[in-house]
C-alpha cells in the first residue's frame, strides 16, 4: 500500500470561526507533521462484531410501527488509497429522522420523535468493499450556531477500515440541498471537489421499485483522493 499524503483542501479546518465551536475545541498550536507514515501492518483488534439481523435496515428498530418519511437504500464502496475494497470493516451510521430530531436526550429540538425510527445501524463490508442499509431521508434541523441556521439532511458515518490511519467519521448529504450554501460544517472543507465527495449520488439501479429511491455514497480512506472528515 503506497501512501499518499491528504491534498492540503480535503480535511475540514479544525478553527473555522463560522462554525463557532471550533473556535472553543479547536487545538492552539499547529499540527505536528509526521513525516513516516503509519504501517499499514497495525491493524485495528476490535470486535468481534455483533451484528443482528435487522442492523442494516434502520426501519425496523422502532417499536413495532412503520416510521415516518421517505423510505432510503443507500450503498457504496469503502477503497483504500489505491482503490482496493477495503473487506470486512466495521461502517456504523445514525441520523436524524424524517423531522429533523435525533432520538437522543440531548437533542431538544421542538420536532416529533417518531417511536418507530430510531436512527442507528451498522455493517460489515463485503468482499468487494461493498456496504449496503435501509433508512428513512433524514430531515434537516435547526442547530443555533447562528441565526436561521439548518443543517442540511445528512447522515453520520463511522469506519474503522483495517488500520489505525483508515479511521475515519465523516457525513453524507443529499444531492442539490438548498442548504449547502449557508452550512458551516459543510463549508468548513476548503476544497470544492473534496466537498463534493460528501454528497451521495441518486442510483435509479439501487432504487427497489416503488418502495424506495437508492443513493451510493463511495467513501476513500486515505490518500489523495480521500472521503473528508466530517467534524
Amino acid at each position: 500500500m503506497k501512501f499518499d499524503p491528504v491534498e492540503p483542501g480535503v480535511w475540514p479546518e479544525l478553527v473555522y470561526p463560522a462554525y463557532k465551536s471550533t473556535v472553543k475545541r479547536g487545538p492552539l498550536q499547529p499540527n505536528l507533521r509526521i513525516e513516516a507514515p503509519i504501517p499499514a501492518s497495525r491493524n485495528i483488534q476490535a470486535g468481534p462484531h455483533i451484528l443482528l439481523p435487522n442492523d442494516t435496515d434502520l426501519t425496523l428498530h422502532g417499536k413495532g410501527g412503520e416510521p415516518l418519511g421517505e423510505k432510503i437504500v443507500v450503498t457504496g464502496r469503502v477503497t483504500d488509497e489505491d482503490g482496493k475494497p477495503v473487506r470486512n470493516s466495521l461502517v456504523e451510521v445514525w441520523q436524524a429522522n424524517s423531522a429533523g430530531r435525533y432520538w437522543h436526550s440531548r437533542d431538544q429540538h421542538a420536532a416529533p420523535l417518531d417511536p418507530n425510527f430510531y436512527g442507528l445501524g451498522k455493517m460489515l463490508t463485503d468482499d468487494d468493499g461493498r456496504y449496503r442499509f435501509i433508512s428513512i431521508k433524514p430531515g434537516p434541523y435547526p442547530w443555533g450556531n447562528h441565526d436561521k441556521a439548518w443543517r442540511p439532511a445528512h447522515i453520520h458515518f463511522s469506519l474503522f477500515g483495517n488500520v489505525y490511519a483508515q479511521r475515519l467519521v465523516t457525513q453524507m448529504y443529499f444531492p442539490n440541498d438548498p442548504l449547502f450554501d449557508y452550512d458551516p460544517i459543510f463549508q468548513s472543507v476548503p476544497d470544492e471537489a473534496a466537498r463534493q465527495r460528501l454528497i451521495s449520488k441518486f442510483s435509479l439501479e439501487h432504487t427497489v421499485g416503488a418502495e424506495m429511491l437508492g443513493y451510493e455514497f463511495d467513501i476513500v480512506l486515505r490518500g489523495r483522493d480521500a472521503t473528508p472528515m466530517g467534524l
